[in-house]
């Protein structure tokens, strides 16, 4: 049981400032900062709307919530106090629920109740409602109408009626059910949905039997030897069998020992067989194939001198002496006998039966004729008593049985062909008919048989369908279901049900068991079969098959006493009259006046109801009942017929005896699961193809089989036959499943998710957790809800799941979640996709981090006593630093994206952290937002928590607080993500001060620092150096370096200034040389010199984030708690001064970061803070204006509520940090036309030029003529500038030099020859980008550079004046004021450039370098 908080329930408040002076939440543009993590200890979260979003959950009411695709949670109402939500289905647009409550947000209801979507309204139907607990819903489609079952007396006993459209609550046509707890648990309908189960605890009743007429077939002459039981059973036909009778008499009248079979007339010549004088004798009889033998009638010959007094039976091939049961002709009772049984020798008896204790399958009897009278014994009749009646597929194989008026017989549809296999016994084959159907092929038009079998007397039978295996017959591909119906006679129902033919070995199949009214005069009953209406399997080639070859019928009882069968001596194992316990099927086609609480008529009885007779029989009928209280909570129906059953039941008596809570109905029988159930309770069933999903409150199957691995929720594999765990389970009860999109949804009275690695506790999941069948694995269930959850159903559009909630968001995650620019609603928010877990003992954090510098002792010999006091401050004079934010485990507090050798982006997370993935990994993982999968870091694992990380190319820096078992790692460690292994030399470790531990809050990469990493946190010494607190470590000489005269103090946030990062803004509690406190320090790299900034007195205590609005150093955002730890500040620096910006914190207040973020939206700008941006505040924040938050977004003069999340336990969650992909971009929104707009004005500015080129070409060639004519004289051809071989001659070359200098440059009338400029390009010209990349010419903004390289140059060194994203092939990412080597700069657009800082090559615009 998830414990409860000790107030009465949890409210997520907000003031209602809110979002109101905006209208709607601002516009965040996550996608101007490329990937976007929001990082965090916290299971939900949501993003705050206005006022209408404070949600509030009391757990001692019950909640409806709706849940869409994606997994967010809605609220959309609750109950009562005390009340409980247990059931639902959706009808006709609406969403049903019921339970057990009076009111439903106020309004009266009886414990029934509808949601409808569209409008958002709620209706508690009308007055006349069950009045009592409703556990159970089914919305029947078929009919329109609503059933419910629970515990209630009115309008039905147990189960009631909804008519949606006369809108009349009714008793069902059966009345309902009473009888045990009177409880109904589990409405469904079969898989045809042509009639509806109910299951619980209830008694079920039917006349059974003893309608039946007791009157046995006239052809069948009486015998006082017999019983009715016996003498209804029907001979089998011997006529093909090898029958042999040894010695015999040399007499050829009494010698043919066939005669004796079925004899024609009476004892005498012909009809009479005699043994050898003077011998005993063997009769035996072999058939070759089984038969099913209920016993053997003997009648004995009472001709002079000869007669049987005593005999034996073995049967073949067992070679077994067998114990019979007959009537004794002096006292009437029943005896049993073995070796020798004796033989009447009254005339009066025309034979004797003389019966098995069970039906035997065997081939063949051998009868031993030990005592005689006179000469030799003899025999009249010998026949072999069948379990009932019977009939084959092949008609050869149907003979007459004795006394029958005609034999069994068939008739079929469509096309049947013999095939013949070998059987399991040695040297014998069988023969069946077997018929092709196409897959896919429409219900009721494939073939179908039907067997007419001989049946001897009304009584109840077992009926059963005997199916050859189908590797005998080698066509296991193409098996599938079939579907049987039997016609019981006498105006009964026909049955149907639904049989596997995919049986490897032959298997007799129970298909019905009930009465059977033979029809008159011919004594037969009618068995069908067909293609099932939805089969299964995939067939072969196109193309099931079915197979027909014999059916059953095993006689149970003729008069419907308990011990008719065996003449007062046992049990025949009736059914007729005896009760059903826990489930009922009710056809949709029966009518007429029933009732479900007194005795149900024979009519209305199915196939399915023998589960309930089963059922009773097996937990001890009315005694078992008694003592204890089983119930059937949920039922499920396989496409093959299977019924599954899941409840509280243990199985004490019968076949199944070894059953514990969940069972499987199966051919006719109820048998049990593989290793005997479940050893607890079983709640919840749901069905995915051949998965059975299995919840409830277990951890093993009844034998312990697993380990103990089943903990609440398990997947039974159909096909295998086996238990499979989900994971390890959860740690609760599962009190309902859903399915939805693939995926188990499952909901119940449990915490988290458990772990197979004993020492990790597993992820949290309270109350709600997801299975991917797919990928069977755990996984994100998409919203958040803390909570003992009763229900999840499908809606009408969403699903809906209830229980006693105490806390729940929109979105769960596991600590981390992707923003992108969504709409005026917020961004859109995707969960990380993995389930996170905690380890089993908590990584502890120290609340305050005290003395924190090193004694003289250590470290004095090391320092030159100049430095010393310029460096140093006393302990004495620093605060020490607020307690970190809380961060139980899973918390994620960083996060970094790297781009892979697959080119995906992957996001990079730490904190504090475990998971299961191919190994147990914890406080890093590596996750693929594409595939959902998640890495963990190889080699030894992190001891600790993670804080921050930084990828540098390929490299990953990890810092913290931990340790790495067998290494010198502390705080800090270098993993290489091209090789996937730790690189453990490259740095030197970290030593803390005395009594404290090391703890890296920071690794960043400043832009105007070349292979340099700074690390920042509460450290003393790197390697060797004393370096407090914050260090440079260089990459390439992998040496620590000391940031100028260094601080003293400790480090929580860094940020940078300048417009190449060249300021390094550092926060915390920190202090410079001569004794001057200043918690937000400044450290220039270009002349090594730490500065504070502003007063120790303008600041009220130690800063726990720091921010730099867009790199202005007379902009800067600090957040902190006061000395004294009461309250919470934030203040701004203008360059000159500090000055608080007044927020209403309350004192529980802790700020993670600080971050200016992007808007898609402007907003009025409010002094400091730009219109095209907000800043962030993130952490754990209370507000006595806008309540409890997560995140907030300030103006510069009003703060927005933002985030809200909540951790596990249902307490406020709180945001570590915001990081995203791109290391830098710009505020500003430039917005350039698009290329295709670029071209067409390209297009038409060409055109003009080529115009205008055409008209001062004419107008040369009028004024070039002119002068001819005026100089009349003959010239001589030159070379000059107008001489048409240097100028464009035609239009289309007119076009061409337009289009040429485009491309080029230059004028058009400058001096060229076109194939010499042509082959000049193509010697002078170099493309870096490769022949295929069309030198990446794309017009977005003109070049406004001068000039270019000289000749003699082949590089010139340039910076950034914008930030440049580089998102396209061959394009180099830059940042503003990056320091950039020119490479080639002859194209006008696009120069072709290295970064000076991370070596990469690509193109730029050339507007945005100078």
């Amino acid at each position: 049981m998830l414990s409860l908080p000790s107030t009465t329930f949890l409210v997520l408040t907000f003031g209602f400032f809110s979002n109101e002076v905006y209208g709607s939440i601002p516009q965040v543009d996550y996608d101007r900062m490329g990937k976007v993590g929001l990082a965090g200890a916290f299971a939900g979260l949501d993003i705050f709307q206005n006022a209408s979003t404070i949600v509030s959950f009391d757990p001692s009411t019950s909640s409806l919530l709706s849940r869409t695709a994606d997994g967010t949670l809605t609220r959309l109402t609750s109950t009562n106090v005390g009340g409980r939500i247990l059931s639902g289905c959706s009808l006709s647009g609406d969403f049903y629920f019921a339970g057990s409550f009076s009111t439903i947000d106020g309004m009266a209801a009886a414990n029934v109740a509808s949601y409808a979507s569209t409008p958002d309204r709620f209706d508690t139907l009308e007055l006349g409602g069950p009045n009592g607990e409703v556990n159970a819903m089914f919305c029947d489609t078929k009919d329109n109408k609503l059933w419910v079952g629970g515990k209630f007396t009115s309008p039905g006993s147990s189960i009631a009626t909804w008519d949606p459209r006369s809108r009349i609550w009714s008793e069902p046509p059966f009345v309902g059910v009473s009888g045990a707890q009177s409880r109904v648990l589990s409405i469904t309908s079969n898989s045809s949905d042509a009639s509806i189960f109910f299951a619980g605890s209830f008694i079920t009743s039917f006349q059974g039997t003893s309608l039946l007429n007791g009157t046995n077939n006239p052809n069948v002459p009486f015998s006082p030897g017999s019983t009715p039981f016996s003498s209804s059973l029907v001979p089998i036909p011997l006529d093909d069998a090898e029958v042999d009778g040894s010695p015999s008499s040399q007499d050829s009248q009494f010698s043919r020992i066939k005669s004796i079979l079925c004899p024609s007339g009476p004892d005498g010549p012909g009809n009479t067989w005699f043994a050898g004088d003077g011998n005993t004798a063997l009769v035996t009889v072999r058939t070759f194939t089984f038969m099913s033998v209920n016993g053997v009638r003997l009648g004995n010959t009472f001709l002079s001198d000869h007669g049987t007094t005593s005999f034996s039976v073995t049967t073949i091939p067992d070679n077994k002496v067998q114990t019979l049961q007959y009537v004794d002709l002096s006292t009437g009772q029943m005896k049993t006998c073995s070796d020798p049984c004796p033989l009447g020798t009254d005339s009066n008896v025309l034979y004797q039966d003389f019966t098995f204790d069970d039906t035997l399958t065997i081939t063949g009897v051998q009868l031993k004729l030990s005592g005689f009278t006179g000469a030799a014994p003899g025999l009249h009749m010998f026949q072999l008593l069948s379990s009932g009646a019977f009939a084959s597929s092949v008609e050869s194989s149907n003979g007459k049985s004795c006394f029958a008026p005609n034999p069994s017989n068939t008739t079929r549809t469509g096309n049947w062909d013999p095939k013949v296999a070998n059987t399991d016994i040695a040297g014998t084959i069988q023969t069946v008919l077997v018929s092709s159907v196409d897959v896919g092929a429409a219900p009721g038009t494939g073939p179908s048989f039907t067997w007419i079998p001989y049946v001897s007397a009304s009584g109840v039978y077992d009926v059963n369908l005997l199916v050859p295996g189908c590797k005998n017959l080698l066509d296991c591909p193409l098996r599938t279901t079939v579907k049987i119906t039997v016609f019981p006679g006498n105006g009964l129902q026909p049955w149907v049900s639904t049989i596997s033919q995919q049986n490897t070995s032959d298997t007799a199949i129970r298909i019905y068991t009930g009465p059977i009214f033979p029809s008159s005069p011919d004594f037969v009953a009618t068995i069908t079969m067909s293609m099932a209406d939805n089969p299964v399997g995939n067939g072969q080639d196109g193309k099931y098959e079915l197979v027909a070859d014999r059916v059953q019928l095993v006689l149970k009882s003729v008069s419907g006493s308990a011990d008719d069968g065996l003449g007062g001596i046992g049990s025949s194992n009736g059914r007729e009259g005896e009760n059903g316990f826990g489930f009922l099927e009710w056809p949709r086609s029966i009518s007429g006046t029933n009732d479900g609480t007194k005795v149900l008529p024979n009519n209305t009885r199915t196939f399915l109801d023998a589960i309930g007779l089963d059922f009773f029989a097996g937990i001890g009928g009315a005694t078992g009942l008694a003592s204890t209280q089983p119930t059937i909570a949920t039922v499920v129906h396989h496409p093959s017929g299977d019924i599954f059953l899941g409840g509280n039941f243990t199985i004490r008596s019968g076949d199944t005896s070894s059953m514990s809570n969940i069972a499987v109905f199966k051919d006719g029988n109820l048998v049990s699961i593989v290793d005997g159930g479940l050893n607890g309770p079983v709640t919840s069933l749901v069905l995915y193809a051949d998965r059975l999903y299995v919840g409830g409150s277990f951890n093993d199957t009844a034998l312990r089989s697993t380990g103990g691995q089943l903990n609440n929720i398990a997947m039974y594999d159909i096909q295998d036959n086996r238990w499979i765990p989900l994971g390890t389970g959860v740690n609760g009860e599962v009190t309902s499943l859903g399915l939805s999109n693939k995926r188990v949804q499952v909901l119940g009275k449990f915490t988290r998710l458990l772990n197979p690695v004993r020492d990790f506790a597993g992820a949290n999941a309270a109350g709600l957790a997801v299975w991917d069948v797919a990928t069977s694995t755990w996984v994100n269930s998409g919203g958040f809800l803390v909570g003992d959850m009763s229900f999840i159903g499908n809606g009408t559009s969403t699903q809906i799941v209830a229980g006693n909630v105490i806390a729940s968001q929109r979105f769960g995650a596991s600590g981390m979640v992707f923003l992108e620019n969504g709409d005026k609603n917020g961004p859109r928010v995707t969960p990380l996709g993995a389930s996170l877990d905690s380890t089993a003992v908590e990584i502890k954090v120290n609340p305050t981090l005290r003395e924190r510098v090193p004694r003289a002792a250590i470290w004095m010999s090391h320092v030159k006593l100049s430095r010393l006091f310029s460096r140093q401050v006393r302990s004495t004079q620093l605060p020490p630093l607020p307690a970190d934010l809380p961060a139980l485990a899973p918390a994620v507090l960083a996060g970094t994206f790297w781009k892979n050798s697959s080119s995906n982006e992957v996001a990079i997370i730490g904190g504090n952290f475990s998971f299961h993935s191919q190994g147990d990994f914890e406080g890093v993982a590596i996750y693929d937002p594409e595939s959902g999968g998640v890495q963990g870091l190889q080699g030894p694992q992190i001891n600790g928590s993670v804080r921050t990380l930084l990828v540098d190319e390929n490299l990953l820096y990890v810092g913290g607080q931990f340790t790495i078992s067998g290494t010198s790692v502390n705080g800090v460690a270098i993993y290489d993500l091209s090789k996937h292994q730790w690189n453990l030399d490259a740095i030197q470790a970290l030593e803390a001060t005395q009594d404290s531990t090391v703890v890296v809050r920071s690794i960043t990469k400043p832009s105007s620092q070349t292979n340099k990493i700074i690390v920042a946190g509460s450290f003393a010494k790197a390697g060797s150096l004393q370096c407090q607190s914050i260090c440079l470590f260089d990459t390439e000489s992998k040496q620590w370096n000391a940031l100028g005269n260094g601080i003293q103090g400790e480090v929580t946030s860094i940020a940078y200034a300048g417009l190449n990062q060249e300021l390094l803004i550092a926060a915390g509690s920190i202090g410079l040389g001569g004794n001057h406190i200043s918690n937000v320090v400044q450290f220039s790299f270009p002349n090594t010199t730490w500065t504070a900034l502003g007063t120790t007195t303008e600041l009220p205590g130690t800063v726990t984030a720091v921010e730099v609005n867009n790199g202005n150093a007379s902009s800067i955002f600090a957040a902190g708690r006061s000395i004294d730890g009461l309250s919470t500040f934030l203040s701004f620096w203008n360059g000159d001064k500090w000055s608080s910006l007044g927020p209403t914190f309350q004192g529980q207040t802790n700020v993670a970061q600080l971050t200016m973020v992007p808007l898609s939206v402007s907003h009025s700008a409010h002094g400091m803070i730009e219109s095209d941006r907000m800043l962030m505040v993130s952490g754990l924040l209370s507000d006595s204006l806008f309540g409890n938050a997560s995140a907030a977004l300030f103006d510069g003069e009003n703060f927005i509520p933002y985030i809200v999340a909540t951790s596990a336990a249902g307490t406020s969650g709180t945001v570590a940090s915001l990081f995203r992909s791109l290391s830098s971009f710009s505020f500003d929104r430039r917005h350039f036309l698009a290329t295709g707009v670029v071209i067409l004005i390209s297009i038409a500015i060409a055109a003009g030029v080529v115009f205008l080129l055409a008209l001062m070409g004419i107008l040369w060639t009028l004024f070039s003529r002119r002068d001819d004519k005026l100089n009349k004289c003959d010239a001589v051809d030159e070379d000059d500038d107008d001489s048409t071989h240097h100028r464009p001659s035609s239009l289309l070359e007119h076009i061409n030099a337009a289009t040429r200098t485009t491309i080029l440059g230059g004028s058009p009338f400058t001096n060229m020859n076109i194939d010499k400029e042509e082959e000049k390009l193509t010697r002078e010209t170099h493309d870096p980008f490769g022949p295929d990349a069309s030198n990446y010419i794309r017009a977005e903004t003109p070049s406004d550079a001068v000039g270019g390289m000289l000749a003699e140059e082949t590089s010139r060194p340039a910076h950034a004046r914008y930030s440049f994203d580089g998102i396209g092939e061959g394009e180099l990412p830059i940042s503003a004021g990056a320091e950039v080597e020119v490479l080639d700069d002859r194209d006008p657009a696009w120069w072709y450039a290295r970064d000076m800082r991370t070596g990469r090559e690509g193109v730029v615009p050339a507007a945005y370098l100078y």
